[in-house]
């Protein structure tokens, strides 16, 4: 019972921070969806505002980009992880820290810095990409990665990419060090193939 308290002690800031920052103004971000409101009046619309918002085209192909976004970056995140995951783990001590490092770096620097850099990169006039592209001759003149509309939407695809494997893979290679070893040897001694002790032990932990 005192061990339960304790337990509800130290939870009680973060709900009552969770609550009054992020649930409540959700709740009431929800209600005001359905009024329209100013400064003189409040008046209860019912849908007008969604109906509105799905009929206006820039709302609609904004939705659009975010679908594709996530369609094309969770299952490479993934599987690009679990991938990364799976060859680091077999790693030494250091070598595995060292890529642990790594990609989980780009999650831990501040988001500001990661623009920077981003930017840095992507530039149209002096980005190292373009200089490098230009350099190996497969492209012949600049390109505006984030201004043209034809690799806007592939530059922020690879920017969420580099900023969220790091956290999966740190977390597929704590689940593969709680597997038993004696399971994966059992495994091969059988004749199980690599692609069989994956997706038969390590997959399913």
């Amino acid at each position: 019972m005192r061990e339960t308290v304790i337990s509800y002690a130290f939870l009680a800031p973060v709900l009552f921070f969770f609550v009054i920052f992020v649930l409540a103004p959700m709740i009431m971000g929800f209600i005001t969806s359905f009024f329209n409101y100013s400064m003189t009046k409040f008046e209860f619309v019912g849908l007008d505002n969604y109906i509105r918002m799905f009929k206006d085209p820039v709302f609609m192909k904004s939705l659009i980009n975010t679908v594709i976004l996530v369609i094309g970056s969770v299952p490479i995140v993934v599987l690009f992880s679990l991938f990364v995951a799976s060859q680091t783990y077999h790693q030494n001590a250091i070598a595995r820290s060292f890529y642990r490092f790594v990609f989980f770096l780009p999650v831990v620097t501040g988001s500001v810095a990661v623009t920077v850099v981003w930017k840095w990169i992507y530039d149209p006039l002096s980005g190292i990409l373009n200089f490098v592209l230009k350099s190996s001759h497969i492209i012949s003149q600049n390109i505006s990665w984030l201004g043209d509309k034809n690799w806007a939407l592939l530059a922020i695809m690879i920017i969420l990419l580099t900023t969220s494997v790091g956290q999966p893979i740190i977390l597929y290679i704590a689940a593969m060090g709680n597997i038993d070893n004696s399971l994966v040897e059992a495994a091969r001694v059988d004749g199980a193939t690599e692609f069989q002790v994956f997706w038969k032990i390590k997959w399913p932990s």
